[in-house]
């Protein structure tokens, strides 16, 4: 599975942007998609992620009503739409994706072996 992010860029405080992932290589129907994020220095941290063949969808509490994932299945796409964006917001973010994970593993970055390469959001405040 390749996975391309992009749509990262600079925004303003109370901004909004919207992530893209093109997954292209294999049928994903069973698999989970997810977004992490990595702020200059500090470890890289879940932020979202969704069962490619379901709607129940995961996020950490600091981004819950303000982030939204959804994919589109015609497409092989999986975005991130960033809405209220705050500065502590700004790291680089990374789509990533595996076939076999269990709920309870969801939110471990181990858990993936698909990475897209990051895409630098950057929220001035």
């Amino acid at each position: 599975v390749q996975l391309q992010a992009s749509g990262g860029g600079l925004v303003q405080a109370g901004g909004s942007l919207r992530l893209s992932c093109a997954a292209s290589g294999r049928t994903l129907s069973s698999y989970v998609m997810g977004w992490f994020r990595q702020a200059p220095g500090k470890e890289r941290e879940f932020v979202a992620a969704v069962r490619w063949n379901s709607r129940i969808t995961y996020y950490t509490d600091s981004v819950k009503g303000r982030f939204t994932i959804s994919r589109d299945n015609t497409k092989n796409m999986v975005y991130l739409q960033m809405n209220s964006l705050k500065a502590e917001d700004t790291a680089v973010y990374y789509c990533a994706a595996d076939p076999r994970i269990i709920m309870t593993m969801i939110r471990l970055s181990s858990s993936y072996d698909y990475w897209g390469q990051g895409t630098q959001v950057t929220v001035s405040s």
